[in-house]
């Protein structure tokens, strides 16, 4: 009896006119009316350029096919009446007046932390009642908080005439106030790369992400013109940026870059002699791994940036490789799951694959040549059943659309 393992079937985003449907029919049975209007974000992948994002760095993301959906009708009063097809628990409520630091929790926390952070820039907000539904896959390092929080941003710059939607400045100002909500409201201590991805990415190209001054660049990045395919790899592995792992690399770095004297560790230029005074402290070992991965890392997105302008894309395998092996090795963010991807896609023919997103957890991209899809998404799932693991799933990223 053969033990061939057939792939899954990638999972599919849905068109514009199905998710605003579905996110309708949900609003109207919830609040037994019609919303102002529907607006959506992105999820992304981030192709390489990780935990760069909070040490002044640089990342080079994606905006997903795959969109959370918002209905949302604006309120007289600071009310938040909130429903999600995902998390199936009725209507949540949550009195704006009331927003601060530990007083909401789960994930309603992440759409009244943007209407807080909003109001906290001088924006006139007032409550609301939304809807939610999504096919950006939970928990699967896809950022598909960013994609909630950016579907609100726009949404509410949108019903209270804020501007802030209409150009890359005002929307880089939506994402500085996401990064807010979710770092002071929901908890999260995350870099900005998530949500600028959600609100800034164009489609058909990356986001070169300077962190340092939020500076973007567009990069091309045409797959289907190289006969390529970006398969990602949700491992279904548990990931969570709450739990303590995620701040404490965050920590780590910031005690470097002070300890080295400098404001972020993209300051740091000779990386020998950063190495050589940090191993001379205590806990020195730990720093030294830290710091390895995230300068490097920098000099690897400028490296595939290098690439792609030379019109190389087959040739960024070798930096997606390198990329996976710091984030294990250094940075110790990878897992089992995320290991046994990397690694079965190489076999199956990928030209390189790395864990994407804050890792603990969460998915992986292979970069595969167009048609090799189903095949390498075969030989991934059969490693998975080889090793007694739950079946991973697969999507495909074409760079996408931001929120809107």
């Amino acid at each position: 009896m053969s033990t061939e393992v057939v792939a899954p079937a990638l999972q599919p985003a849905w068109s514009h006119d199905e998710g605003a449907a579905r996110v309708r029919a949900l609003f109207a049975s919830a609040f037994s009316a019609a919303p102002d209007g529907v607006w959506s974000a992105p999820g992304r992948v981030n192709l390489i350029g990780e935990h760069t994002d909070y040490n002044g760095g640089l990342c080079l993301p994606i905006a997903l096919p795959h969109r959370t959906f918002v209905a949302l009708r604006s309120r007289d009063d600071d009310l938040i009446r909130l429903v999600s097809a995902q998390e199936g628990t009725g209507i949540r409520s949550v009195s704006l007046d009331e927003v601060a630091p530990g007083t909401v929790p789960g994930w309603p926390a992440y759409v009244a932390g943007v209407a807080w952070a909003l109001r906290a820039l001088g924006r006139s907000v007032s409550g609301f009642d939304a809807a939610v539904d999504s096919c950006v896959p939970y928990g699967a390092g896809l950022s598909s908080s960013a994609a909630l929080e950016s579907a609100f941003a726009v949404a509410l710059s949108s019903v209270h005439g804020l501007g802030l939607a209409s150009d890359d400045a005002g929307r880089a100002r939506l994402a500085a106030a996401c990064v807010r909500a979710e770092n002071e409201i929901a908890g999260a201590p995350t870099g900005g790369m998530d949500q600028a991805a959600s609100l800034r990415c164009l489609a058909g190209a990356a986001l070169l992400l300077d962190c340092r001054d939020g500076e973007v660049e567009q990069e091309p990045f045409d797959l289907t013109a190289h006969g390529l395919a970006l398969l990602v790899i949700d491992t279904r592995a548990e990931h969570a940026l709450v739990d303590g792992q995620y701040a404490a690399r965050r920590a780590t770095c910031e005690d470097a870059a002070r300890i080295l004297g400098v404001p972020t560790l993209r300051e740091v230029t000779d990386l020998p002699a950063a190495l050589s005074l940090l191993d001379g402290t205590p806990d020195g070992g730990v720093r030294v791994r830290r710091v390895r991965h995230v300068v490097t890392e920098i000099a690897r997105v400028l490296s595939f940036v290098d690439l792609l302008r030379d019109g190389r894309i087959d040739e960024v395998g070798p930096l997606m490789d390198a990329s996976h092996a710091s984030l294990r090795d250094d940075y110790e963010v990878s897992c089992r799951e995320l290991d046994l991807t990397v690694t079965a896609a190489r076999a199956a023919g990928a030209f390189g694959a790395r864990m994407t997103g804050g890792g603990f957890g969460g998915s992986a991209i292979a970069l595969v040549r167009a048609g090799s899809e189903e095949a390498v998404a075969a030989a991934v799932a059969s490693a998975f059943a080889a090793a007694d693991l739950r079946p991973p799933a697969f999507l495909l990223a074409l760079p996408s659309a931001p929120a809107s």
